[in-house]
């Protein structure tokens, strides 16, 4: 059953700041989080924990 969409809860793509083109997929809700999303998420290119921030 595929997912309706959603103004209140967009998908968004968090990449990552250290330049490795690596990107994780998620959904937030507007409602609480207006701002661009900030995650520190595991990288495995460089192998770190990295900040990834969303873009649109």
């Amino acid at each position: 059953m595929a997912r309706r969409g959603n103004d209140l809860r967009p998908i968004v793509k968090l990449r990552s700041t250290a330049g490795t083109g690596f990107t994780y997929v998620t959904r937030k809700n507007r409602r609480n989080n207006p701002d661009r999303m900030v995650l520190r998420k595991y990288d495995p290119r460089i192998r770190q924990h990295v900040d990834f921030r969303e873009e649109r």
